[in-house]
C-alpha cells in the first residue's frame, strides 16, 4: 500500500528521530512529508509503533494518509520533485 505520511512536531530531537526512522521506510518529499511506497500491514503497524514511542501525543502529530493505486496517477504537482514510486506489475 502507499501511503503518505505527515508529522508536526515541537521538540528538533524528536523530529530529527521521526524523520530517521521514516527515511527507512520511504522517501523524504518536504520537510515534515514522506511518501512510502510499500508498505504491508505489518511493516505500517510496525513504522506506526516505532513513531508513537518518540512523540509526545499531547504536543504533536503524526498523520497516516492511505492512497490506492487509481488515486496516484492522478497526483499532480507543481515545482521541482518527482511522481511518487509505485510498484510496476502485469497481469497475465
Amino acid at each position: 500500500m502507499f501511503c503518505l505520511v505527515c508529522f508536526d512536531i515541537v521538540e528538533d530531537h524528536s523530529r530529527s528521530r521521526v524523520s530517521k526512522i521514516l527515511k527507512e521506510y520511504g522517501q523524504r518529499v518536504q520537510k515534515s512529508v514522506f511518501e512510502c511506497s510499500d508498505l504491508k500491514e505489518e511493516k505500517f503497524l510496525k513504522l506506526k509503533d516505532r513513531l508513537e514511542g518518540c512523540i509526545d501525543s499531547t504536543e504533536d502529530t503524526v498523520r497516516y494518509y492511505f492512497v490506492c493505486q487509481g488515486c496516484l496517477t492522478r497526483m499532480e504537482y507543481t515545482g521541482i520533485g518527482e511522481s511518487p514510486a509505485t510498484e510496476k506489475f502485469l497481469v497475465v
